[in-house]
């Protein structure tokens, strides 16, 4: 089952689905951006989540953005009226990192049936598509949710899975290598994680790479066992999951990822490019 949908098959059957509208961006000074991006505009009937405060907990000694509160979207699925059987797509503005995101905690909330707009908003205004200012009704669902459908690693299993099997860092190169860190406190990867860049997997317009296959091969070579996958803070390694899970591919997400790890000053940090 692929988990991406496109602009056109969405228009087709919107009548059928539930729209959250998850724009958000990491470097913006302004955190009500994206709602101030779903007021001016967005697919008809969709919702707006709000990635800071319902897909993430407060910053703390989880990281930066911590798995959220199972209360906190219970309460978002409820205002928009979502089962554990509903049909769901979720999208950004175009690169599916703030959705993939979405993606994941819906699913990892026990909601089965989640799929990502490729490309975002972005593709849904190219196909010359509808746009609505209207903000839909609260529609007062009642799911009870169950967090947990989906495992996680912690800091310790992270360590484990880099040791045994494939821990992938999805972070800039120059990032994983220590050479600069704009966010965290702490340059550097976790030892002996492996650097795949999120943006290498998509294409300019924000799409994801048709040869999904050949760069997943690239990336793994010879490398068995478990697959790992952190990044920052939890965000935009779930858009790592997001194409392997195109690809069939089982692989765990470190929520509190480098913003996590460095918090124990006990925990080892490599440095240095990847050594290919």
């Amino acid at each position: 089952m692929t988990h991406l949908i496109s602009a056109a098959e969405l228009a087709r059957g919107i009548d059928d689905v539930v729209v959250l509208d998850v724009r958000w961006a990491l470097t913006t000074a302004n955190t009500a951006a994206g709602r101030d991006d779903y007021d001016a505009g967005h697919v008809p009937g969709a919702f707006f989540v709000d990635l800071d405060t319902e897909l993430a907990a407060p910053a703390g000694a989880g990281g930066r953005h911590p798995l959220p509160d199972p209360l906190v979207v219970q309460a978002m699925l409820r205002r928009a009226g979502i089962t554990p059987s509903t049909r769901v797509v979720v999208y950004d503005g175009k690169e599916s990192y703030a959705a993939a995101r979405a993606w994941w905690v819906l699913r990892w909330a026990g909601v089965s049936d989640v799929r990502v707009l490729d490309g975002g908003y972005a593709a849904w205004l190219a196909a010359g598509l509808p746009v609505s200012t209207e903000t839909p009704a609260d529609r007062g669902g009642d799911i009870e949710v169950r967090p947990g459908a989906l495992p996680t690693l912690d800091a310790g299993a992270a360590a484990r899975v880099a040791r045994e099997g494939l821990l992938l860092d999805v972070r800039a190169p120059e990032r994983y290598a220590g050479e600069t860190e704009p966010i965290d406190p702490v340059a550097g990867h976790i030892p002996g994680a492996v650097n795949s860049p999120t943006t290498a997997w998509l294409t300019p317009d924000g799409t994801f790479r048709r040869d999904l296959a050949e760069h997943w091969a690239a990336v793994r070579g010879e490398r068995g066992g478990e697959v790992g996958v952190y990044c920052g803070s939890g965000v935009t390694a779930a858009h790592h999951l997001l194409a392997l899970a195109e690809l069939g591919v089982d692989a765990t997400l470190y929520p509190g990822s480098w913003s996590e790890w460095i918090r124990d000053p006990s925990r080892p940090v490599a440095t240095g490019p990847h050594p290919g």
